[in-house]
């Protein structure tokens, strides 16, 4: 069976349910790969400051190796430039884990509820969703709150 694999050295997060369920809710038939970082505050501004040109700590970027992909069934064949073994090279998520933390409470949910998010998030944009405009943001979302359901996690 194709799937989504996100490859990332931190322990203890159920990285296979929560591709799964973006997999899943975005119709994926291929074998596809993400990677997944983490980095602290400091880390995370400076990155954001040279890639976005934004000179603060933000949650989670993302950086897509495919363009023009949203709402498309992915293949290995149409894309063989950015195959990584016998997996689809989606492109790179980073989260920062202060963020995480400081947003979980804020929010009044686990750290392991805003980590799961975050990643969602991650994920989505790098299947060619985004938020820049309000019908972007609605569809974005809606794809968000599918997976989260998928996952048992309700707003």
């Amino acid at each position: 069976m194709a799937n989504l694999k996100i490859e990332c050295s931190k322990r203890g997060l159920n990285l296979t349910e929560i591709a799964s369920a973006v997999y899943k809710t975005l119709g994926q038939t291929d074998n596809l790969k993400a990677e997944l970082v983490f980095l602290e505050a400091e880390q995370m501004r400076e990155l954001n400051a040279s890639s976005r040109g934004v000179d603060k700590v933000t949650d989670v970027l993302s950086f897509p190796t495919l363009d023009g992909i949203r709402e498309k069934v992915l293949s290995k064949k149409e894309h063989p430039f950015d195959v990584e073994g016998a997996r689809l090279m989606l492109g790179s998520i980073v989260l920062c884990n202060q963020k995480v933390k400081e947003q979980a409470e804020e929010y009044g949910h686990s750290e392991e509820r805003e980590r799961t998010y975050l990643i969602v998030h991650g994920l989505m944009h790098l299947f060619g969703y985004d938020h820049m405009t309000d019908s972007d943001k609605k569809q974005m979302r809606e794809k968000e709150k599918t997976a989260l359901a998928e996952l048992g996690i309700n707003e």
